[in-house]
């Protein structure tokens, strides 16, 4: 069983990091693709993130790459993801969600390759 649970969220200022923190109780997610996705009032959910757990690799979205890093540690069964220079724009509930099977890059950007969901942890930056 997956069962995702995220926080880390809070209010910051621009320009402020955040670290989010994406905990399994269930299954090691050492197996699982894992993103990260986020969804802004009154717009769709978006992707941030992934890792992938085949290729070992990553991949961000164009709006937060070079300021965002995904990694994750099995031992810990947990996956992270470190925001940096945040921008008001990064307002948004922030979701990780999980799959375990393979992912190309453009399948790993859509929702609904994801099987597991977490509740999600809001991220407020002010200006």
């Amino acid at each position: 069983q997956v069962q995702l649970v995220e926080s880390g969220g809070g209010l910051v200022q621009a320009g402020d990091s955040l670290r989010l923190s994406c905990a399994n109780s269930g299954r090691t997610l050492s197996s699982y693709n894992v993103a990260w996705f986020r969804q802004a009032p009154g717009k769709e959910r978006e992707f941030v993130a992934v890792t992938r757990w085949s290729a070992g690799s990553t991949y961000y979205a164009d709006s937060v790459k070079g300021r965002f890093t995904i990694s994750r540690d099995n031992a810990k069964n947990m996956v992270y993801l470190q925001m940096n220079s945040l921008k008001p724009e990064d307002t948004a509930v922030y979701y990780c969600a999980a799959t375990a099977f393979s992912l190309g890059i453009t399948t790993a950007q859509a929702k609904s390759s994801y099987a597991y969901w977490g509740q999600g942890t809001q991220v407020t930056v002010s200006s």
